[in-house]
């Protein structure tokens, strides 16, 4: 096929102990998953699962072992850090039955929802869209991908972020109000889900600002570490 201009490259990130790698295709995040964070957001500790999306060049692929770089972004003065466990999606599928939806998971790995709190809060005040808050560039950092059947304790694993060396944020994957099941159930009533998708599960409470030259270390049991450092 040819095309008017070059074509992008595909985004891809890294599978753990493999050449091959993910391609994504969508980013899917659920917001206030976890009781303590939305309360600590202005929630109640509980309601129905809510989404928002963040480009698929989003990403900040970092392979096994490396410290990855996220550029300080334009425009805020409050740029938050919110650990999660990500869903990688093997097999797509529309109006998923929870009882069903881990067959659709390839692999899960680590990553960082960071967000331009600031903004968010300006648009949730003017009741407008806060994409510019949560996608854009280089807000989606992620570790490579473990698959499935390698890490079948992952949902009720610990994680971890530290910023410095400093614990900021600690739970476990068991407090999330919606489990990985339940997540797809109610995302793929709303979009068909396809391989290549992406979804990242929400953060539990702890978020807080970073600012240039920060090193964070978000862990989860079982999938590799994701190392990133806020550049100027």
């Amino acid at each position: 096929m040819n095309h008017v201009v070059t074509p992008p490259d595909l985004p891809s990130v890294a599978v753990l102990g493999r050449t091959e790698r993910f391609p994504v295709r969508r980013i899917y995040c659920v917001g206030r998953n976890y009781a303590e964070h939305q309360i600590e957001m202005g929630g109640s500790g509980r309601e129905a699962p809510f989404f928002f999306l963040k480009p698929a060049d989003a990403i900040v692929a970092v392979e096994a072992g490396a410290t990855g770089t996220m550029p300080y972004p334009t425009l805020t003065k409050n740029l938050h850090h919110e650990i999660e466990l990500v869903v990688a999606i093997g097999r797509g599928g529309h109006h998923i039955a929870a009882a069903n939806a881990l067959e659709h998971v390839w692999g899960y790995a680590v990553g960082l929802d960071m967000t331009r709190r600031d903004l968010q809060n300006d648009m949730k005040k003017a009741g407008r869209p806060w994409s510019i808050g949560k996608g854009f560039d280089h807000s989606a950092p992620i570790g490579p991908i473990t698959p499935a059947a390698a890490v079948p304790g992952i949902h009720t694993a610990p994680l971890v972020l530290d910023v410095n060396g400093a614990v900021r944020q600690t739970s476990h994957i068991g407090k999330m109000i919606w489990s990985v099941a339940e997540i797809i159930e109610h995302l793929s009533a709303a979009w068909a889900l396809a391989p290549g998708d992406l979804i990242y599960t929400g953060t539990p409470e702890g978020v807080n600002a970073v600012v240039a030259g920060d090193l964070l270390e978000a862990r989860i049991d079982g999938l590799e570490t994701l190392r990133v450092r806020i550049a100027a």
